[in-house]
């Protein structure tokens, strides 16, 4: 017997509507509203525009759509625990758009690793490899992650326009710092040298900002000749060097400080102690 139009009706899949960037920032309103931290909006507004971005043409979200964003975001290096904090804010956003039929429950399974660190050494032999090699932008690279602590998805934000202003923020949103001096006078020299005249300051031939796979595969061009693990030359380590070396630097000053003080504090006990012997 021929299917009425009623049921054929019924058992199609239903047209979804396009996902918009407005429908994102509605979605990231209504978190503001229910209270959730400033640094929380911040990191589901990058995913959810990176989520956006990797949508096909037509904007359209279907049963297979994050589970082939987790495998886009895979390949392109991203942590599983990445890779799981951007899908459960794209099942957010979906929960928010009534279409809960695309979302994605299963999670990554998150492997209790540490981080290859990447010591001062190794980090100067991986810009030694880059000048032996003629390899400006791979030397940059190197050296604005392990001397700005900038995120890899904060590069875009490193602009002919911040390094003339001397102010980076290494997260994008984040507070603006000056740039190192020495790493500014670079970057203005390859900013000279590329004609660029604004814009990111790492772009393909085309002009479009690096990907995050150009960006490890630039920096890991330089691990043979470096003699460093390539599973230590990726933007991650080089930003935890960053991070390792301040703690280092304002761990000795605090030592420092507290000599500074302790000698102080033995030079007036001498002068007016109790036990100080009384002046002639």
């Amino acid at each position: 017997m021929e299917r009425t139009a009623a049921a054929r009706t019924r058992d199609a899949p239903r047209r979804r509507a396009a996902v918009t960037m407005e429908q994102i920032e509605a979605f990231l309103r209504s978190l503001e509203r229910r209270g959730r931290a400033t640094g929380t909006i911040q990191a589901y507004r990058r995913s959810l525009t990176r989520f956006y971005q990797a949508l096909p043409p037509d904007k359209r979200v279907g049963r297979d759509t994050l589970s082939r964003w987790r495998d886009d975001l895979l390949a392109q290096g991203y942590t599983a625990r990445t890779v799981n904090a951007a899908l459960s804010a794209a099942n957010s956003l979906l929960d928010f758009l009534g279409q809960r039929e695309c979302q994605m429950v299963r999670r990554l399974a998150v492997a209790d690793q540490a981080q290859p660190e990447l010591d001062r050494r190794e980090y100067l032999r991986l810009l030694s490899a880059a000048r032996a090699q003629g390899n400006e932008r791979a030397y940059l690279l190197v050296k604005v992650f392990a001397v700005t602590g900038i995120s890899v998805h904060g590069l875009p934000e490193l602009t002919v326009e911040a390094v003339r202003a001397n102010a980076l923020a290494p997260e994008p949103g984040g507070p603006r710092r000056p740039i190192p001096a020495s790493l500014r006078e670079e970057l203005l020299a390859y900013i000279r040298r590329r004609e660029l005249t604004g814009g990111p300051v790492f772009v393909t031939r085309s002009g479009r900002p690096l990907s995050r796979t150009a960006v490890t595969a630039a920096i890991q061009s330089l691990a043979g000749d470096a003699q460093v693990a390539p599973e230590k030359c990726n933007p991650r380590c080089l930003r935890k060097l960053c991070q390792t070396t301040l703690a280092e630097i304002e761990a000795d000053v605090r030592r420092l400080v507290e000599q500074t003080r302790d000698q102080l504090l033995e030079k007036e006990q001498r002068l007016v102690g109790w036990e100080a012997q009384d002046p002639p």
